[in-house]
């Protein structure tokens, strides 16, 4: 049985050889680097982790082995994932492109359609990969595990570094990133590669909070004295740790952490970008048109101990 395909059309005239969707969340934790990338994993890999302590000892002639080295390790095992999609070319016959599909009765796609699925496809794997890395749970169909599933069930986490969250807006935001902020261990904060991953409606509300025109805003005008047009685009920081806006992320919850703390593990990133279109005729001799995609993914942290989260509930703790 093929995909529901549902064409509603009010076509009077000429195609004018555009088709459009509806925008998508952008992939941008992985296509701006906000993790780390481990490909070629086939099934699972180990990441290792070494914890040393007690090392310095007061000085004396003999050799005394002081200290301890403790080896634990968690484990990234991407779930495989696909998209089986079909349409029937039937569907398309009074449409737009008709002509595009021959005159035959054995039919071909339209171009400019089959084009654009595959692109669109392609996108919406990236857009759910995107909300899955951060907020998917492997119980659904079609989801992995995200970071704030698997932080949620991790009992290591220390009590001080997991903060409660409130619904945010440009009156509380400077207060809640300062919480965040506060959390984060002595060890991390300067650290280059440490980022606080925000959602989009935290983003919003800080750069609405720095545009001032309002009580708990940055003074009477803002940034600059700039008001609302101080903010063009660019990077985000706040007491000195840049802010990574995750689209993938669920309103009013942050993650405090290193960039080489988290990790996005697949076979190839090539497939996730590689939509393979199969038309039937020639196999069973039917009218569908087949798109296809395989691929896996998963996530993984490797220091529980350098994370803080927030508006994040932990059921171990």
């Amino acid at each position: 049985m093929a995909t529901t395909t549902n064409v509603t059309t009010t076509y009077a005239g000429e195609f004018a050889g555009r088709y459009v969707g509806p925008a998508l969340l952008a992939g941008n934790t992985i296509a701006q680097g906000g993790i780390e990338v481990k490909q070629n994993v086939k099934f699972k890999e180990v990441l290792k982790r070494q914890k040393l302590s007690s090392l310095v000892a007061d000085a004396s002639c003999d050799f005394t082995p002081t200290g301890t080295v403790a080896l634990t390790e968690r484990i990234l095992q991407p779930k495989e994932l696909q998209v089986n999609l079909e349409v029937c070319k039937d569907d398309f016959q009074s449409d737009w492109e008709a002509v595009q599909m021959g005159f035959s009765a054995h039919d071909n796609l339209p171009p400019k359609l089959s084009d654009f699925m595959i692109a669109r496809i392609a996108a919406k794997v990236a857009e759910k990969t995107e909300q899955d890395i951060w907020a998917g749970d492997s119980g659904n169909s079609g989801e992995f595990d995200g970071f704030t599933t698997e932080l949620a069930a991790d009992a290591n986490l220390p009590t001080a570094q997991e903060i409660s969250g409130t619904t945010i807006d440009a009156s509380n935001v400077i207060d809640e990133l300062g919480k965040v902020v506060d959390a984060i261990p002595s060890a991390l904060y300067g650290r280059e590669d440490l980022f606080i991953y925000i959602p989009q409606n935290v983003a919003r509300a800080y750069v609405r909070a720095l545009g001032g025109f309002a009580a708990d805003g940055l003074g009477a005008n803002g940034v600059g004295g700039r008001g609302t047009l101080w903010y063009n685009g660019g990077d985000l920081a706040f007491d000195g740790v840049r802010l990574f806006v995750a689209n993938g992320l669920s309103d009013n919850v942050m993650i405090a952490t290193t960039r080489d703390n988290l990790y996005f593990g697949t076979g190839l990133l090539q497939d996730h970008n590689e939509v393979k279109l199969l038309d039937m005729a020639d196999l069973d001799g039917s009218q569908n048109v087949r798109f296809i995609m395989r691929y896996t993914a998963g996530v993984q942290y490797a220091n529980i101990e350098d994370i803080v989260t927030y508006g994040i509930s932990n059921s171990a703790n």
